[in-house]
C-alpha cells in the first residue's frame, strides 16, 4: 500500500532507495508481477514527486536516506528502472529472492501484520502465542 499526499508518497516496503531495488516477493502471498504493476503506477506520477522510503539499506560507507525524488528511482533503481520490461523484472527478482535467507522474525511478524497489528488471540486470558515453523530432520 502506498498512500499519496500532495506531491509526496508514502510507499512503505515497495520501493527502496535505488541502490536498494524493491521489496522482496518471495514471502508468502508474494507476487513479482503485482510488485511491477505497482510501481509502474508509482512511476506515472511526476518525477519531482517525494519518494518517503520505509528503511534503506545503504553500503558502509554511505548514509541512509529517507526519501528520494521519483525520477531518481525511475532513471536509477537498481531492478526496477522505467524502463524495464515487466517479463526481466519478474525473472530478475525471483532470481535474486532465491538467493536469500529468511528474516529471522519473518514468521512472528507475518502473523502480526496479518491481524493489523494485533497479537493472536490469547490462548488462556493471560498469554498470546506466535507460532513458528520448525523442521525435522531425519537421521
Amino acid at each position: 500500500i502506498s498512500y499519496l499526499v500532495g506531491n509526496v508518497v508514502f510507499v512503505g516496503d515497495t520501493l527502496f532507495a535505488p541502490h536498494a531495488g524493491t521489496a522482496r516477493c518471495d514471502f508468502p502471498g508474494g507476487d513479482a508481477a503485482a510488485l511491477y504493476r505497482s510501481v509502474m503506477r508509482l512511476y506515472d506520477l511526476p518525477d519531482a514527486t517525494r519518494v518517503f522510503l520505509c528503511h534503506d539499506y545503504p553500503p558502509k560507507d554511505v548514509e541512509p536516506v529517507a526519501d528520494v525524488a521519483l525520477g531518481a528511482e525511475k532513471a536509477g533503481n537498481l531492478f526496477l528502472s522505467a524502463t524495464t520490461t515487466e517479463a526481466a523484472f519478474t525473472a530478475a527478482r525471483m532470481q535474486r529472492d532465491a538467493t536469500l535467507a529468511t528474516p529471522r522474525l519473518l514468521w512472528p511478524a507475518i502473523q502480526v501484520n496479518l491481524r493489523g497489528g494485533r497479537l493472536p488471540p490469547s490462548a488462556n486470558g493471560a498469554r498470546a502465542f506466535l507460532k513458528l515453523p520448525v523442521r525435522f530432520q531425519a537421521t
